[in-house]
């Protein structure tokens, strides 16, 4: 019994086509943890004042003094493929799909970190009402966007 030979031209693109998606897999790998090092960085800049942060309107005690105005923070956020074709796996067994838990937390704490920072700039002492939004952009990204009004508090 003979074994048919598989063409040349299709062993060649075979290999290409492998090598071409080791290609993007590796790269993708490289630019995902690139970002993932400024994304940490980021997301630890943590404001150096003690602003408060209430989803109320007022501060029990304290009265606003002066409106600043308008403070926001929003970021785009998405998970790597790898991560979300686990979290796909995960969404058919079933369970919490924390992949999603995280890059959420992740995205709310520099959206927040981006607020607390414009406030700090207009020298508030409070932010008060605060809100979050979260919007789907495209397949696993989600845009999260934190708003509230900054205040100068009375002693």
């Amino acid at each position: 019994m003979t074994r048919a030979a598989v063409p040349l031209w299709l062993q060649i693109a075979v290999f290409a086509l492998l090598s071409g998606i080791l290609v993007v897999l590796v790269s993708l790998a490289l630019e995902t943890k690139k970002n993932q090092t400024k994304t940490d960085l980021a997301g630890q800049a943590e404001p150096e004042t003690k602003t408060l942060l209430l989803n109320s309107d007022k501060v029990p005690g304290r009265e606003a003094r002066e409106i600043l105005g308008l403070v926001q923070g929003h970021t785009v956020f998405a998970i790597w493929l790898g991560k979300d074709l686990s979290a796909i796996v995960r969404l058919i067994l079933g369970g919490e799909l924390t992949e999603y838990t995280e890059m959420m937390g992740k995205a709310r704490e520099m959206a927040t970190n981006r607020m607390m920072a414009q406030a700090n700039e207009m020298g508030a002492d409070a932010v008060i009402n605060v809100r979050y939004m979260t919007t789907s952009v495209v397949g696993s990204a989600a845009e999260l966007l934190v708003y509230g009004t900054a205040v100068k508090l009375s002693e």
